[in-house]
């Protein structure tokens, strides 16, 4: 299989850095939420810096993913896909890669505002992108509490859109993002439709 994406469908690339998001995404959701519940304690801090270190690498992978796919592009629709289909498909990319940016800066921004040190894995510091402000630290938990909620509602729509093609329409969008050897047989084209005489 080849690195760039085709018009037929997403290359190896595309496909490794789009699973290895969604593994973050669903780790950081868990982390997030759990965390949260957590006494103020030793485990809460380590939670705590391994979820910023994971929003971290979010951020890095889906700056190269949004980065590739403006160098490599994207499959084209499937033929007969309407086009309010297509348009919609395509909003809901855009508002996936804009959510994909902000949680983690938003999370960044409240990290620095709320005057907390941030490293990834222990590695390197990272510098604060605000001064110390209370009330810029709660607009960014806002930020990041809403989008993550609103996050949520677009993977849930994207993952039900994608199992609705291949398992209603039997097309090929699902297996265009998937290793070869778990993509299957292609469906099946499409019966021309009968003569009437």
């Amino acid at each position: 299989m080849q690195m760039r994406n085709s018009t037929h469908r997403w290359g190896w690339l595309s496909q490794i850095l789009h699973w290895t998001i969604v593994v973050l995404i669903v780790w950081l959701a868990w982390l997030g939420l759990t965390m949260v519940e957590m006494p103020i304690g030793i485990a809460r801090i380590n939670a705590s810096a391994l979820h910023k270190s994971l929003g971290l690498t979010l951020l890095a992978l889906v700056t190269v993913r949004l980065v590739w796919r403006l160098f490599a592009g994207a499959p084209a629709a499937l033929p007969g896909t309407p086009t309010w289909q297509a348009r919609i498909a395509d909003l809901t990319h855009v508002a996936l890669y804009a959510l994909l940016l902000a949680m983690p800066l938003s999370g960044w921004l409240f990290n620095s505002a709320s005057g907390f040190p941030l490293q990834w894995f222990k590695q390197f510091n990272l510098p604060a992108i605000a001064g110390r402000d209370a009330a810029l630290a709660e607009i960014a938990r806002q930020i990041h509490f809403w989008g993550f909620w609103l996050l949520v509602a677009l993977v849930a729509a994207h993952t039900g859109a994608a199992l609705y093609h291949h398992f209603v329409q039997r097309d090929d969008t699902l297996r265009r993002m998937l290793p070869m050897r778990l993509r299957g047989q292609p469906a099946a084209p499409p019966r021309p439709p009968a003569n009437a005489d």
